[in-house]
This record gives structure tokens, C-alpha cells and sequence, in this order.
């Protein structure tokens, strides 16, 4: 696949902006290291402002999709856990764009993605919260919150799979529960991708070969026996199957009938 002018762009915008700063960085500088005029940079983004926008729109459809996936799941542990879960891996997987914001606050240059940021966060904390949340249960949700970002930022150079691992389980211990055993995970990020829209390393997704009028008890015990037997990832199973995630989520996170007296 051809590396254009705009992948080489942000790219490169991303690695000054992660190292320097965004504030530190200018348009011209961006446009040297990729071998550009600054005039060639600006034909594709009218302003450094737009291309942090390009930066982070991936993580922001991602993380927007994922928070409505979770809303269709009606048990409150298994949305909580769900939330933690696409929260880690979205962000593992954009974790060098999340340093650059640490450095100076620079996602917050731009006033569209600063409202989306703060959407995502209050939406993800309500789910955090549970129904009918007192102060208690709100305080511990913003505190998970940042205590799942924090440690993407700080430790982002460390083995993807051993800080995933040590973060469900310092957030295990601020949920206060196990995690369900049915709790499917989101696909785990790959290691050194760009956080751009033209370079993403996310995988393309398989034709779907359309829904089902209606979702059968044996079109969910063949859905259990992927995700059991198979170890077959959401996406996966969804598009073998040809249901959406949502569906997958709802019924799968639903306890069996008999499971209960």
C-alpha cells in the first residue's frame, strides 16, 4: 500500500507532538521532517489544530462505538466490565497519541474533539456508575476512569499483554467484583500502531453475510462454542455469524435459562 503525503503527515506529526509537545511543534518543522513544503502540509490540513483532529478521530469512533455496543447490555457488572475492557484496549492501542495529550492538554486544542472527549468521559463514568448511582458510585467511577488511563500513559512503553493484565486487575480491585464469566473482550490493540486515520493498523472487517431475521438458541450455543471452545474474539464471532456486536453482547451476557432458581 502506498505511504501518501497525509499518512506521512501525521505520522510525523504524531511523533514530534509525543516527544516535544504540541505547542513546541510547528507546522513547518512537521513539514521538513517529512520532506515537504509547508505549503504541501497545509493543502491537506488547513491548520496544526486539524491535524490533531485527524489524530484522534480513530480513537474517538472507536471509543464512541464501543460505549454504545455496552449500552445494550442490561446487566450492570457485565456493562462495568465491558466499559474497563474497550476503555484498555482502545486506549493501549492509541497510547502514543494519549502521551502527546499528557505533555500539554493537546487534543484539547480543537473545540469538536474537546466536547467528544468530555461526552466520552461522562458517558463512560454513567456506565461506571450503575443504575441509580449515589456520590459514592459516581466518585469511584470517575476514579476508575483515570485509573485506567493513567497507567496507558505512564506505562507506554511496557509489553502491551502485562500491562493490560496489571490493569483489569487494579481495576478489579475498585470495581469490588469478579469479573463475569461471560464477559466477552473487545480485540486486543496491536503493538506500535499509528493513531491516524490513514495509517490505522485496525483490521479491516469481513463481509458480513447478513443478520438474521431472529436469533435462535442454537444460533447462541454455536456463539458460546466459539467464544468458549474456539477463543474466538467479538468480531469474529459476529461476523461468522452475521449478528452484531450488540446482539452478541446482550445475549451472551445474559445468564442461561435454568441458571437461576
Amino acid at each position: 500500500m502506498t505511504d501518501d503525503s497525509r499518512t506521512r503527515i501525521l505520522r510525523t506529526a504524531l511523533e514530534l507532538f509525543a516527544d516535544r509537545g504540541y505547542y513546541a511543534v510547528s507546522v513547518r518543522e512537521i513539514a521538513e521532517q517529512v520532506g515537504l513544503t509547508k505549503t504541501a502540509v497545509l493543502y491537506h490540513f488547513s491548520n496544526k489544530s486539524d491535524i490533531v483532529a485527524a489524530l484522534v478521530e480513530p480513537l474517538l469512533v472507536e471509543t464512541e462505538a464501543a460505549l454504545a455496543t455496552v449500552r445494550e447490555i442490561e446487566d450492570p457488572d457485565s456493562a462495568r466490565w465491558a466499559v474497563v475492557e474497550s476503555l484498555i484496549d482502545i486506549w493501549l492501542t492509541h497510547r502514543q497519541l494519549l502521551r502527546m495529550h499528557m505533555q500539554d492538554q493537546a487534543l484539547s486544542a480543537n473545540p469538536a474533539t474537546f466536547a467528544r472527549l468530555r461526552d466520552i468521559a461522562l458517558s463512560a463514568q454513567q456506565l461506571l456508575a450503575g443504575p441509580e448511582p449515589g456520590l459514592a458510585d459516581r466518585v469511584r467511577a470517575a476514579q476508575i476512569y483515570a485509573a485506567l488511563s493513567d497507567p496507558v500513559v505512564v506505562f507506554a512503553d511496557q509489553p502491551v499483554t502485562e500491562l493490560r493484565a496489571a490493569i483489569i486487575e487494579g481495576a478489579q480491585r475498585l470495581l469490588d467484583s469478579p469479573r463475569p464469566p461471560h464477559c466477552l473482550e473487545f480485540p486486543r490493540p496491536q503493538r506500535n500502531s499509528t493513531a491516524d486515520s490513514a495509517g490505522s493498523t485496525t483490521p479491516a472487517r469481513r463481509v458480513s453475510r447478513g443478520r438474521p431475521a431472529t436469533v435462535t438458541a442454537e444460533l447462541m450455543e454455536s456463539a458460546r462454542r466459539l467464544r468458549d471452545s474456539d477463543g474466538r474474539s467479538i468480531n469474529e464471532i459476529a461476523a461468522e455469524l452475521g449478528i452484531s456486536r450488540a446482539t452478541l453482547y446482550r445475549h451472551l451476557n445474559a445468564p442461561k435459562t435454568g441458571d437461576h432458581p
